[in-house]
Protein backbone atom coordinates (compact mmCIF):
# COMPACT_ATOMS: atom_id res chain seq x y z
CA UNK A 1 0.00 0.00 0.00
CA UNK A 2 1.32 3.49 -0.85
CA UNK A 3 1.42 5.80 2.17
CA UNK A 4 0.69 9.33 0.93
CA UNK A 5 1.89 11.24 3.98
CA UNK A 6 4.23 10.37 6.85
CA UNK A 7 2.47 9.67 10.13
CA UNK A 8 3.54 8.46 13.56
CA UNK A 9 2.38 4.91 14.17
CA UNK A 10 0.94 4.33 17.65
CA UNK A 11 0.24 0.91 19.12
CA UNK A 12 -3.32 0.35 20.26
CA UNK A 13 -3.42 -2.85 22.32
CA UNK A 14 -7.17 -2.77 22.64
CA UNK A 15 -7.53 -2.91 18.87
CA UNK A 16 -4.69 -5.30 18.40
CA UNK A 17 -3.30 -3.26 15.53
CA UNK A 18 -1.77 0.04 14.47
CA UNK A 19 -3.56 3.38 14.64
CA UNK A 20 -2.50 6.44 12.66
CA UNK A 21 -1.90 9.60 14.70
CA UNK A 22 -2.04 13.14 13.35
CA UNK A 23 1.10 14.62 11.80
CA UNK A 24 3.12 17.07 13.88
CA UNK A 25 1.74 20.47 12.91
CA UNK A 26 -1.66 19.18 11.82
CA UNK A 27 -4.84 19.63 13.82
CA UNK A 28 -4.70 17.23 16.76
CA UNK A 29 -0.98 16.65 16.43
CA UNK A 30 1.95 18.25 18.18
CA UNK A 31 3.97 21.16 16.85
CA UNK A 32 6.24 21.21 13.81
CA UNK A 33 9.31 23.36 13.15
CA UNK A 34 10.68 23.58 9.59
CA UNK A 35 14.15 25.09 9.16
CA UNK A 36 15.16 26.01 5.61
CA UNK A 37 17.96 27.88 3.85
CA UNK A 38 15.31 30.08 2.18
CA UNK A 39 11.76 30.75 3.29
CA UNK A 40 9.83 32.35 0.42
CA UNK A 41 7.29 34.39 2.37
CA UNK A 42 5.72 35.90 -0.80
CA UNK A 43 3.58 38.41 1.13
CA UNK A 44 1.51 40.63 -1.17
CA UNK A 45 2.46 43.78 0.78
CA UNK A 46 5.49 42.65 2.69
CA UNK A 47 8.70 40.63 2.61
CA UNK A 48 9.46 38.26 -0.23
CA UNK A 49 12.16 36.04 1.27
CA UNK A 50 13.81 35.16 4.58
CA UNK A 51 17.25 33.54 4.43
CA UNK A 52 18.01 30.82 6.98
CA UNK A 53 14.56 30.90 8.48
CA UNK A 54 12.32 28.74 10.61
CA UNK A 55 8.56 28.24 10.38
CA UNK A 56 6.55 26.94 13.32
CA UNK A 57 3.30 25.08 12.59
CA UNK A 58 0.61 24.18 15.11
CA UNK A 59 -2.95 22.89 14.60
CA UNK A 60 -2.70 23.35 10.84
CA UNK A 61 -1.75 27.03 11.04
CA UNK A 62 1.49 28.98 10.78
CA UNK A 63 2.39 29.97 14.33
CA UNK A 64 5.65 31.86 13.81
CA UNK A 65 8.12 32.82 11.07
CA UNK A 66 11.58 34.13 11.88
CA UNK A 67 15.35 33.79 11.62
CA UNK A 68 16.55 30.32 12.59
CA UNK A 69 19.16 31.64 15.03
CA UNK A 70 16.72 33.77 17.03
CA UNK A 71 13.39 31.92 16.80
CA UNK A 72 13.01 29.45 19.68
CA UNK A 73 11.47 26.06 19.01
CA UNK A 74 8.95 25.23 21.77
CA UNK A 75 9.45 22.06 23.76
CA UNK A 76 7.82 19.04 22.19
CA UNK A 77 7.88 20.37 18.61
CA UNK A 78 9.33 18.11 15.92
CA UNK A 79 12.24 19.95 14.29
CA UNK A 80 12.83 19.13 10.61
CA UNK A 81 16.04 20.50 9.10
CA UNK A 82 15.66 20.97 5.35
CA UNK A 83 19.31 21.74 4.65
CA UNK A 84 19.68 23.73 1.43
CA UNK A 85 16.06 23.20 0.44
CA UNK A 86 13.61 26.07 0.09
CA UNK A 87 10.23 26.50 1.72
CA UNK A 88 7.42 28.18 -0.26
CA UNK A 89 3.67 28.73 0.09
CA UNK A 90 1.36 26.33 -1.74
CA UNK A 91 0.29 27.57 -5.16
CA UNK A 92 -3.25 28.68 -6.06
CA UNK A 93 -4.95 28.32 -9.46
CA UNK A 94 -8.17 30.28 -9.96
CA UNK A 95 -9.13 28.63 -13.25
CA UNK A 96 -9.45 24.85 -13.16
CA UNK A 97 -11.89 22.29 -14.53
CA UNK A 98 -10.27 19.13 -13.09
CA UNK A 99 -11.77 19.08 -9.59
CA UNK A 100 -14.23 16.34 -10.46
CA UNK A 101 -16.51 15.08 -13.20
CA UNK A 102 -17.11 16.88 -16.48
CA UNK A 103 -20.81 17.75 -16.05
CA UNK A 104 -19.91 21.37 -15.31
CA UNK A 105 -21.12 23.07 -18.48
CA UNK A 106 -24.92 22.79 -18.37
CA UNK A 107 -26.14 25.40 -20.85
CA UNK A 108 -29.75 25.57 -19.69
CA UNK A 109 -30.07 29.30 -20.26
CA UNK A 110 -27.60 31.91 -21.45
CA UNK A 111 -27.20 32.94 -17.78
CA UNK A 112 -27.35 30.27 -15.04
CA UNK A 113 -26.37 31.85 -11.70
CA UNK A 114 -27.94 29.07 -9.63
CA UNK A 115 -25.90 26.15 -10.99
CA UNK A 116 -23.12 24.83 -8.72
CA UNK A 117 -19.91 23.06 -9.66
CA UNK A 118 -19.51 21.58 -6.16
CA UNK A 119 -21.99 18.82 -7.07
CA UNK A 120 -19.34 17.47 -9.48
CA UNK A 121 -16.37 17.48 -7.06
CA UNK A 122 -14.30 14.29 -6.75
CA UNK A 123 -11.62 14.84 -4.08
CA UNK A 124 -8.37 12.98 -4.57
CA UNK A 125 -8.91 12.29 -8.28
CA UNK A 126 -5.80 11.61 -10.36
CA UNK A 127 -5.65 15.16 -11.74
CA UNK A 128 -5.60 16.57 -8.21
CA UNK A 129 -2.99 14.02 -7.15
CA UNK A 130 -0.70 15.37 -9.87
CA UNK A 131 -1.60 18.94 -8.90
CA UNK A 132 -0.29 18.26 -5.40
CA UNK A 133 2.93 16.82 -6.83
CA UNK A 134 3.32 20.05 -8.80
CA UNK A 135 2.89 22.21 -5.70
CA UNK A 136 -0.69 23.35 -6.36
CA UNK A 137 -2.53 23.19 -3.03
CA UNK A 138 -5.66 25.19 -3.91
CA UNK A 139 -7.82 25.43 -7.04
CA UNK A 140 -10.99 27.18 -8.06
CA UNK A 141 -13.08 24.47 -9.73
CA UNK A 142 -15.45 26.33 -12.05
CA UNK A 143 -18.11 25.67 -14.69
CA UNK A 144 -17.25 25.86 -18.38
CA UNK A 145 -17.74 28.83 -20.67
CA UNK A 146 -20.48 27.63 -23.00
CA UNK A 147 -22.91 30.23 -21.65
CA UNK A 148 -22.59 33.82 -20.44
CA UNK A 149 -22.98 32.81 -16.81
CA UNK A 150 -22.16 29.18 -16.13
CA UNK A 151 -22.82 29.14 -12.38
CA UNK A 152 -20.85 28.94 -9.16
CA UNK A 153 -17.35 27.62 -8.67
CA UNK A 154 -15.91 26.13 -5.48
CA UNK A 155 -12.49 26.70 -3.90
CA UNK A 156 -10.87 23.34 -3.14
CA UNK A 157 -7.82 22.06 -1.30
CA UNK A 158 -6.17 19.55 -3.60
CA UNK A 159 -4.55 17.25 -1.04
CA UNK A 160 -7.73 15.97 0.60
CA UNK A 161 -9.69 12.75 0.13
CA UNK A 162 -13.09 13.88 1.43
CA UNK A 163 -15.31 16.73 0.30
CA UNK A 164 -15.47 18.16 3.81
CA UNK A 165 -11.69 18.45 3.94
CA UNK A 166 -11.37 19.67 0.37
CA UNK A 167 -13.89 22.52 0.48
CA UNK A 168 -12.14 25.79 1.26
CA UNK A 169 -15.10 28.00 0.32
CA UNK A 170 -18.42 27.54 -1.44
CA UNK A 171 -19.39 29.47 -3.39
CA UNK A 172 -15.91 30.14 -4.68
CA UNK A 173 -16.97 32.47 -7.49
CA UNK A 174 -19.69 33.27 -10.00
CA UNK A 175 -18.39 32.23 -13.41
CA UNK A 176 -19.08 34.71 -16.22
CA UNK A 177 -17.91 34.28 -19.81
CA UNK A 178 -17.77 37.09 -22.35
CA UNK A 179 -17.24 36.60 -26.08
CA UNK A 180 -15.57 33.60 -27.67
CA UNK A 181 -17.21 30.35 -26.48
CA UNK A 182 -20.66 31.70 -25.43
CA UNK A 183 -21.10 33.35 -28.82
CA UNK A 184 -21.84 29.84 -30.08
CA UNK A 185 -24.77 29.37 -27.66
CA UNK A 186 -27.61 27.62 -29.57
CA UNK A 187 -27.79 29.60 -32.84
CA UNK A 188 -25.24 32.19 -31.80
CA UNK A 189 -25.45 35.46 -29.86
CA UNK A 190 -23.63 38.74 -30.34
CA UNK A 191 -21.70 40.76 -27.80
CA UNK A 192 -24.32 43.50 -27.55
CA UNK A 193 -26.97 41.01 -26.44
CA UNK A 194 -24.52 39.25 -24.09
CA UNK A 195 -23.74 42.57 -22.38
CA UNK A 196 -27.45 43.42 -22.09
CA UNK A 197 -28.32 39.97 -20.75
CA UNK A 198 -25.50 40.03 -18.19
CA UNK A 199 -26.62 43.45 -16.95
CA UNK A 200 -30.19 42.23 -16.69
CA UNK A 201 -29.20 39.13 -14.71
CA UNK A 202 -26.90 41.06 -12.39
CA UNK A 203 -29.51 43.74 -11.71
CA UNK A 204 -32.12 41.15 -10.81
CA UNK A 205 -29.68 39.36 -8.51
CA UNK A 206 -28.57 42.62 -6.88
CA UNK A 207 -32.20 43.62 -6.30
CA UNK A 208 -32.77 40.26 -4.57
CA UNK A 209 -29.69 40.76 -2.37
CA UNK A 210 -30.79 44.29 -1.44
CA UNK A 211 -34.20 43.03 -0.33
CA UNK A 212 -32.46 40.63 2.04
CA UNK A 213 -30.12 43.34 3.29
CA UNK A 214 -33.07 45.62 4.03
CA UNK A 215 -34.93 42.85 5.84
CA UNK A 216 -31.87 42.01 7.95
CA UNK A 217 -31.24 45.67 8.79
CA UNK A 218 -34.84 46.45 9.82
CA UNK A 219 -35.80 43.05 11.31
CA UNK A 220 -38.82 42.78 8.99
CA UNK A 221 -40.02 39.52 7.49
CA UNK A 222 -37.36 37.96 5.31
CA UNK A 223 -38.06 37.51 1.58
CA UNK A 224 -38.61 34.06 0.14
CA UNK A 225 -35.28 32.36 -0.45
CA UNK A 226 -34.47 31.74 -4.13
CA UNK A 227 -31.43 29.53 -4.86
CA UNK A 228 -31.13 31.14 -8.29
CA UNK A 229 -30.14 34.48 -6.74
CA UNK A 230 -28.44 33.53 -3.45
CA UNK A 231 -24.97 33.96 -4.96
CA UNK A 232 -25.56 37.71 -5.23
CA UNK A 233 -25.85 38.01 -1.44
CA UNK A 234 -22.33 36.58 -1.21
CA UNK A 235 -21.04 38.87 -3.95
CA UNK A 236 -22.47 41.96 -2.25
CA UNK A 237 -20.57 41.02 0.94
CA UNK A 238 -17.38 40.14 -1.00
CA UNK A 239 -17.73 36.57 0.30
CA UNK A 240 -17.34 35.48 -3.33
CA UNK A 241 -16.17 37.19 -6.50
CA UNK A 242 -17.05 37.19 -10.18
CA UNK A 243 -14.43 35.25 -12.16
CA UNK A 244 -14.75 36.41 -15.75
CA UNK A 245 -13.62 34.43 -18.77
CA UNK A 246 -12.74 37.48 -20.82
CA UNK A 247 -10.14 38.04 -23.51
CA UNK A 248 -9.31 40.58 -26.20
CA UNK A 249 -9.40 44.26 -25.32
CA UNK A 250 -13.07 44.91 -26.12
CA UNK A 251 -14.50 42.41 -23.66
CA UNK A 252 -11.85 42.93 -20.98
CA UNK A 253 -12.92 46.56 -21.11
CA UNK A 254 -16.57 45.49 -20.79
CA UNK A 255 -15.72 43.41 -17.69
CA UNK A 256 -14.15 46.41 -16.00
CA UNK A 257 -16.70 49.04 -16.99
CA UNK A 258 -19.88 46.98 -16.56
CA UNK A 259 -19.21 44.52 -13.74
CA UNK A 260 -16.69 46.43 -11.63
CA UNK A 261 -17.55 50.09 -12.21
CA UNK A 262 -21.23 50.18 -13.13
CA UNK A 263 -22.54 47.27 -11.05
CA UNK A 264 -19.88 47.53 -8.31
CA UNK A 265 -19.33 43.79 -8.10
CA UNK A 266 -16.01 42.28 -6.91
CA UNK A 267 -14.52 40.80 -10.08
CA UNK A 268 -11.25 39.62 -11.55
CA UNK A 269 -10.14 39.07 -15.13
CA UNK A 270 -9.74 35.38 -15.90
CA UNK A 271 -7.76 34.79 -19.14
CA UNK A 272 -7.19 38.44 -20.15
CA UNK A 273 -5.19 37.20 -23.11
CA UNK A 274 -4.54 38.37 -26.67
CA UNK A 275 -4.42 42.18 -26.37
CA UNK A 276 -6.46 42.42 -23.16
CA UNK A 277 -3.44 44.09 -21.53
CA UNK A 278 -4.42 47.30 -23.33
CA UNK A 279 -7.00 47.72 -20.53
CA UNK A 280 -4.41 47.19 -17.77
CA UNK A 281 -4.32 50.80 -16.53
CA UNK A 282 -8.10 50.90 -16.13
CA UNK A 283 -8.08 47.48 -14.44
CA UNK A 284 -5.54 48.72 -11.89
CA UNK A 285 -7.58 51.87 -11.22
CA UNK A 286 -10.74 49.79 -10.75
CA UNK A 287 -8.97 47.29 -8.45
CA UNK A 288 -9.63 44.40 -10.86
CA UNK A 289 -6.93 41.69 -10.65
CA UNK A 290 -5.78 39.93 -13.82
CA UNK A 291 -5.33 36.15 -13.52
CA UNK A 292 -3.81 35.31 -16.90
CA UNK A 293 -3.59 32.18 -19.01
CA UNK A 294 -3.38 29.66 -20.43
CA UNK A 295 -2.17 31.64 -23.46
CA UNK A 296 1.05 33.48 -22.56
CA UNK A 297 1.82 35.55 -25.65
CA UNK A 298 0.08 37.83 -28.10
CA UNK A 299 1.61 37.14 -31.51
CA UNK A 300 1.32 39.05 -34.78
CA UNK A 301 -1.91 37.92 -36.41
CA UNK A 302 -3.43 37.76 -39.84
CA UNK A 303 -5.85 40.29 -41.30
CA UNK A 304 -9.09 38.56 -40.33
CA UNK A 305 -8.08 37.98 -36.72
CA UNK A 306 -6.99 41.61 -36.40
CA UNK A 307 -10.37 42.67 -37.76
CA UNK A 308 -12.21 40.41 -35.27
CA UNK A 309 -10.14 41.20 -32.19
CA UNK A 310 -8.89 44.71 -32.80
CA UNK A 311 -5.36 43.45 -32.08
CA UNK A 312 -2.61 45.84 -33.12
CA UNK A 313 0.38 43.77 -31.99
CA UNK A 314 3.29 43.65 -34.41
CA UNK A 315 5.69 41.60 -32.28
CA UNK A 316 5.62 38.64 -29.89
CA UNK A 317 4.23 40.29 -26.74
CA UNK A 318 4.18 38.61 -23.35
CA UNK A 319 0.64 38.94 -21.99
CA UNK A 320 1.67 39.20 -18.32
CA UNK A 321 4.45 41.64 -19.23
CA UNK A 322 1.89 43.75 -21.10
CA UNK A 323 -0.19 44.18 -17.94
CA UNK A 324 2.85 44.78 -15.75
CA UNK A 325 4.40 47.34 -18.09
CA UNK A 326 1.18 49.36 -17.93
CA UNK A 327 1.31 49.55 -14.16
CA UNK A 328 -0.98 46.69 -13.18
CA UNK A 329 0.25 45.19 -9.93
CA UNK A 330 -2.29 42.40 -9.31
CA UNK A 331 -1.11 40.02 -12.03
CA UNK A 332 -1.45 36.27 -11.56
CA UNK A 333 -1.38 33.11 -13.67
CA UNK A 334 -3.72 30.19 -14.39
CA UNK A 335 -3.71 26.95 -16.36
CA UNK A 336 -7.36 26.52 -17.42
CA UNK A 337 -6.62 22.86 -16.58
CA UNK A 338 -6.76 20.53 -18.38
CA UNK A 339 -5.88 22.94 -21.24
CA UNK A 340 -2.52 23.21 -19.51
CA UNK A 341 -2.04 20.37 -16.98
CA UNK A 342 -2.86 21.46 -13.44
CA UNK A 343 0.60 20.54 -12.16
CA UNK A 344 2.21 23.02 -14.59
CA UNK A 345 0.95 26.19 -12.90
CA UNK A 346 4.49 27.23 -11.95
CA UNK A 347 5.51 26.73 -15.58
CA UNK A 348 2.83 29.24 -16.62
CA UNK A 349 4.55 31.81 -14.41
CA UNK A 350 7.94 30.81 -15.81
CA UNK A 351 6.75 31.36 -19.37
CA UNK A 352 5.45 34.77 -18.32
CA UNK A 353 8.97 35.62 -17.11
CA UNK A 354 10.48 34.23 -20.31
CA UNK A 355 8.35 36.70 -22.28
CA UNK A 356 9.19 39.81 -20.31
CA UNK A 357 7.43 39.66 -16.93
CA UNK A 358 9.75 41.28 -14.36
CA UNK A 359 10.50 38.82 -11.56
CA UNK A 360 13.23 40.82 -9.84
CA UNK A 361 10.94 41.33 -6.81
CA UNK A 362 9.60 37.73 -6.89
CA UNK A 363 6.32 38.85 -8.50
CA UNK A 364 6.06 35.65 -10.55
CA UNK A 365 5.83 33.60 -7.34
CA UNK A 366 3.32 36.09 -5.94
CA UNK A 367 1.38 35.56 -9.18
CA UNK A 368 0.68 31.94 -8.20
CA UNK A 369 0.33 32.54 -4.44
CA UNK A 370 -0.55 35.86 -2.80
CA UNK A 371 -2.06 37.57 -5.88
CA UNK A 372 -4.68 34.86 -6.57
CA UNK A 373 -5.34 34.61 -2.82
CA UNK A 374 -6.07 38.35 -2.73
CA UNK A 375 -8.17 38.16 -5.92
CA UNK A 376 -10.30 35.36 -4.44
CA UNK A 377 -10.66 37.01 -1.03
CA UNK A 378 -8.83 34.22 0.81
CA UNK A 379 -5.66 36.18 1.55
CA UNK A 380 -6.31 35.99 5.29
CA UNK A 381 -6.16 32.19 5.02
CA UNK A 382 -3.71 31.32 2.25
CA UNK A 383 -1.21 32.58 -0.31
CA UNK A 384 1.89 33.38 1.79
CA UNK A 385 3.94 32.14 4.73
CA UNK A 386 2.61 34.47 7.41
CA UNK A 387 1.39 33.98 10.95
CA UNK A 388 -2.22 32.83 11.23
CA UNK A 389 -2.56 31.40 7.73
CA UNK A 390 -3.09 27.76 6.83
CA UNK A 391 0.18 25.86 6.73
CA UNK A 392 0.06 25.01 3.00
CA UNK A 393 3.77 24.62 2.36
CA UNK A 394 6.12 23.30 -0.33
CA UNK A 395 9.60 21.87 0.18
CA UNK A 396 11.61 22.53 -2.98
CA UNK A 397 15.16 22.05 -4.23
CA UNK A 398 15.28 25.57 -5.70
CA UNK A 399 13.32 28.48 -7.10
CA UNK A 400 9.69 27.38 -7.73
CA UNK A 401 9.54 29.49 -10.92
CA UNK A 402 12.56 27.68 -12.39
CA UNK A 403 11.25 24.72 -14.47
CA UNK A 404 14.23 22.65 -13.32
CA UNK A 405 13.08 22.81 -9.69
CA UNK A 406 11.40 19.79 -8.14
CA UNK A 407 8.75 19.64 -5.43
CA UNK A 408 10.00 17.23 -2.76
CA UNK A 409 7.17 17.44 -0.22
CA UNK A 410 3.84 19.23 0.30
CA UNK A 411 1.98 20.13 3.47
CA UNK A 412 -1.73 20.95 3.54
CA UNK A 413 -2.81 22.58 6.80
CA UNK A 414 0.27 21.15 8.47
CA UNK A 415 -0.34 17.59 7.26
CA UNK A 416 2.17 16.09 4.87
CA UNK A 417 0.18 15.05 1.80
CA UNK A 418 3.06 14.37 -0.56
CA UNK A 419 6.63 13.16 -0.09
CA UNK A 420 8.83 12.00 -2.96
CA UNK A 421 10.66 9.69 -0.58
CA UNK A 422 7.44 7.68 -0.23
CA UNK A 423 5.33 8.39 -3.29
CA UNK A 424 6.93 9.93 -6.35
CA UNK A 425 4.09 10.66 -8.79
CA UNK A 426 4.85 10.46 -12.48
CA UNK A 427 2.86 11.46 -15.55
Amino acid sequence: MIIRHSLTILLAAALGGAVLAADPGATGGGGLALRASKVLIAAYDGPAVLNHGIVLVKDGLIEAVGPARSTPVPAGYVLVGLGKRWLAPGMIDLHSHVGGTWDINDMVFLTNPGLRANTAVRPGNSNLDRAVAGGVTTILFIPGSGSNMGGQGVLLRTGEETYGGAELRAPGSLKVAQAGNPEGYIFGVGRSFMNWNLRNTFKRGIAYAKRWEQAEATAVKQPDRNPQWEIFRHLRKNEAQVSTHTQVYQVVLATITIIAQELEMPVYIDHGTFDGYRAAELAEQANVPAILGPRSIDAPAGYWFRMWSGSQVERVQGVAAGYQERGHRMVGFNTDAPVVPQEELSLQAAVGVRYGFDNSEMDALRGVTSVPAKAAGIDQRAGSIEVGKEANLLILNGDPIDPRTGVEAVYSRGRKVYDTALDRRRW
